[in-house]
């Protein structure tokens, strides 16, 4: 890359990455909106229905957020009836977050999300595929430092 072109805003990984997770999570309200979910809200609940019964230190692992950013969180889907936050009875350090009924149905409701988001991206399934798995080694490399291979 030429030296002038180095610092276009066009040629940037980083803004590119950043523009696409802005559209991608404004795509997403439309959807999520009728659940009475945020985006970030929809992630934490996502991780749930996969595993119900999770610490906050699991769920911030998986979603890569620290316990300032998520407790808030949690504490407003608690409100909104979708989840519980209980002290573990084995360390009252910990606590554990478990879907209510509420929380559980909702997963019916929001199970058509994947399939009205996929052919809004314009990808086929072979590019969203390749996509995925590239940003998946991306994050991996990137949680490793950013050390060149």
């Amino acid at each position: 890359m030429e030296n002038e072109s180095k610092l276009k805003l066009e040629n940037q990984l980083c803004f590119a990455l950043y523009a696409s997770s802005k559209e991608l999570s404004a795509m997403y309200r439309p959807m999520l909106d009728p659940l009475n979910l945020t985006f970030p809200q929809y992630l934490v609940m996502l991780v749930l229905w996969e595993t119900n019964g999770q610490t906050v230190k699991e769920i911030g692992e998986k979603l890569m957020l620290d316990s300032g950013t998520l407790t808030p969180m949690l504490k407003r889907l608690e409100t909104s009836g979708l989840l519980q936050r209980v002290r573990s009875k084995e360390d009252e350090r910990k606590m554990m977050i478990t879907l209510t009924a509420t929380g559980e149905k909702l997963r019916t409701e929001a199970s058509c999300i994947p399939d009205k988001v996929a052919p809004k991206l314009g990808l086929s399934i072979e590019e969203y595929k390749l996509l995925l798995k590239t940003l998946k080694n991306l994050t991996i490399h990137l949680k490793q430092g950013g050390n060149e291979s």
